[in-house]
C-alpha cells in the first residue's frame, strides 16, 4: 500500500470564494461530532455541520475562517461548512476586502 502523502497548507493553491448566498465566518466553538458554532459576517451565529466530504480530510479548529452555506429553512440559525481557509488564504481574504470580521 505505501504511506499516505501529507500535503502542507502552503501547497494548497486552489481557493473557493463565496457565491450566491454563501457567507464567510469564524469558528467560535467546537461542539463535538460534526457540529461547530460559527460567527458569520452577516451578524448571525449559526450552528453549522461539517460536510461529510470534509469530515475526515479537513480538521477545523477554533478561530479558523470557514465558508458557510446557510440551509434553505432556518437560514439564520443553521448551515453547512463547505470550505476551510488556510491562514495565508484568510489573510488574502482580509487584504482584498472579502472578510471584515
Amino acid at each position: 500500500m505505501g504511506k499516505k502523502k501529507v500535503i502542507s497548507e502552503e501547497d494548497l493553491s486552489d481557493m473557493v470564494l463565496p457565491v450566491a448566498n454563501d457567507v464567510l465566518g469564524i469558528a467560535v466553538k467546537l461542539l463535538g461530532y460534526d457540529r461547530v458554532l460559527v460567527r458569520c459576517q452577516d451578524g448571525h451565529e449559526r450552528l453549522c455541520r461539517i460536510r461529510g466530504k470534509m469530515k475526515r480530510r479537513v480538521w477545523i479548529r477554533e478561530g479558523d475562517v470557514v465558508l458557510v452555506s446557510p440551509w434553505d429553512f432556518q437560514s439564520d440559525k443553521r448551515g453547512d461548512i463547505i470550505w476551510r481557509y488556510t491562514r495565508a488564504q484568510a489573510e488574502w481574504l482580509r487584504k482584498n476586502g472579502y472578510l471584515t470580521i
